[in-house]
């Protein structure tokens, strides 16, 4: 695979909108459109405070806030909410799975963990994001990350992610199609489904009314010139 130049590299964060709907995710990026909403700006400000960059050392636990990351190969960078080092035991040895980490002796196994307002969704979308965290982590390093977790603010607690084979293959699936997407340019129809009700693109997409074909904004510039073609006094008459 070649290796995508830096200023075409996208954000991880996308590929968790492309995995859940592409229509949303081509809003976002393509578009420009966002629209937040309560659960959005929760889960906004509980980034913002985990993206405050600081190291903190516990015994055999080091743990980094808002590690920047990227993979070249995905073309993907973003920003880790939290990427904890666990020393490796000495019985290891040099494992590619451990990494050296300045002024501390021993080796250190990378666990990505990403931080998420809701609760466990039914489908891929959390774990895809998580993925692409450790392949970027996987490629900085030069090292082998076998699994990370997700902490739900719902539930109060950590879902455990093992990265496997079927996991990594939908996550660069997902940043192949991204690349595509954008350098397409081109807004998939609407497609109108249950999970549309809880998205908060859903006045913008539109995805009842903004039919096949049609991008959100271009059926909002159509429903504008239709009403501004309209006779403003429809039951006056001339005198």
């Amino acid at each position: 695979m070649v290796a995508y130049d830096e200023d075409d590299l996208l954000p991880i964060s996308a590929l968790q909108h492309l995995a859940f709907c592409e229509r949303q995710c081509a809003l976002i990026y393509l578009e420009n459109a966002w629209a937040e909403n309560r659960l959005t700006a929760e889960g906004r400000q509980l980034h913002e405070r985990t993206h405050a960059e600081n190291v903190e050392s516990r015994g055999d636990l080091r743990t980094v806030r808002g590690l920047r990351l990227q993979s070249r190969r995905l073309g993907l960078s973003g920003v880790a909410d939290v990427v904890e080092f666990h020393r490796c035991p000495e019985s290891l040895g040099a494992s590619d799975a451990g990494v050296d980490l300045p002024g501390i002796t021993g080796r250190w196994q990378a666990y990505p963990v990403e931080y998420k307002r809701g609760k466990p969704k039914a489908d891929l979308c959390d774990e895809v994001q998580l993925c692409a965290q450790a392949i970027c982590l996987e490629e900085m390093l030069s090292v082998s990350i076998a699994e990370g977790a997700l902490y739900y603010g719902r539930p109060h607690r950590r879902h455990e992610v093992q990265f496997l084979t079927y996991l990594r293959d939908a996550t660069e699936r997902l940043a192949l199609r991204l690349h595509e997407m954008v350098a397409g340019g081109h807004t998939p129809p609407a497609v109108y489904g249950k999970k549309c009700e809880s998205c908060s693109m859903l006045d913008i997409c539109l995805p009842k009314s903004a039919g096949a074909g049609r991008s959100a904004r271009r059926y909002l510039a159509d429903a504008l010139s239709d009403a501004l073609r309209e006779d403003p006094n429809p039951h006056e008459t001339d005198a």
